[in-house]
């Protein structure tokens, strides 16, 4: 056999052999690929787009003891993607000093802001620096009750307990007793109902996290009206958050192992074309 005849044979072979590869071999890298990353971050280098950056600075320019309104208006199926900006911001607001009220227009957010308190607690003082409000029915209009008369809305704290006897509530009365309002939205009731009611008919700066797939329709209100104070759009947004905070969590190990696990997709269609090739160019010689 010739060396050119050797050279074909032994391309073709590789090819088959490449082409045979098992495919649960594909599913243990990828699994690999993503559990590693969520167990140890690797902090890739994130590049921190300027409607993340506008969201830290209203943060950074609320001054110590200022009271902030965050509302979580999401459900659990929404949890990986907004979750971590919420925390990413309750730490933000922790080491700037703020006054923390936590409410909820959908039911299942009381139990996800429970989480982050949980998590955060031994930096919160209960009805001091933060207190949960719990949810409340009524969307737009009890957004709008909101802005004539807060307590009127929320007498109670989600422990059933008069929010008067709170320090951090003595003095609500309104929106104009809060710095700004931030709203993780998932859906309606959401951020849009806050940009409409809190931000253009009160005048409260808004702004907040929402999905991916959700951003898109909210980057409009990002204009020179400032309807919306920037934006936390999606995982990659919660990263570039976290960065700004200073504390990789959640965001950043997810974006290390959506990283991860794209290269690996890519090294495997790569070597399926080097096989493809391989088993074309055999079937052309042998024609």
């Amino acid at each position: 056999m010739s060396k050119k005849n050797i050279s074909q044979h032994s391309a073709s072979n590789e090819g088959k052999q490449i082409s045979k590869i098992d495919r649960r071999w594909i599913f243990l890298f990828i699994l690999l690929g993503v559990s590693i990353p969520l167990l140890i971050p690797f902090g890739f280098e994130i590049e921190v787009t300027p409607n993340v950056k506008m969201v830290y600075d209203l943060v950074n320019s609320a001054h110590p003891g200022d009271r902030i309104l965050l509302s979580f208006d999401y459900d659990p199926a929404s949890k990986p993607e907004i979750q971590p900006a919420a925390e990413a911001m309750i730490q933000h607001a922790i080491d700037k000093d703020l006054k923390i009220v936590a409410i909820a227009l959908w039911p299942m957010g009381v139990s996800l802001m429970n989480e982050i308190y949980e998590k955060k607690s031994d930096n919160l003082n209960y009805g001091v620096n933060f207190i949960n409000l719990g949810y409340t029915a009524g969307g737009m209009v009890a957004i709008q009750s909101m802005g004539r008369n807060f307590i009127d809305v929320f007498p109670r704290d989600a422990n059933g307990d008069d929010v008067r006897n709170f320090d951090i509530m003595r003095d609500v009365r309104n929106f104009n007793d809060f710095s700004f309002v931030a709203s993780f939205s998932s859906g309606t009731p959401g951020m849009r109902e806050w940009i409409m009611v809190a931000g253009d008919s009160y005048g409260l700066p808004v702004t907040g996290s929402t999905t991916a797939v959700s951003t898109p329709g909210f980057l409009p209100y990002i204009n020179e009206q400032r309807q919306l104070i920037g934006l936390i759009g999606g995982l990659k947004a919660a990263a570039e958050y976290e960065k700004l905070v200073g504390i990789p969590g959640t965001a950043t190990a997810g974006m290390d192992a959506q990283s991860i696990a794209h290269l690996i997709i890519i090294i495997f269609i790569i070597i399926g074309n080097v096989a493809w090739y391989l088993n074309k160019h055999k079937s052309k010689k042998e024609a």
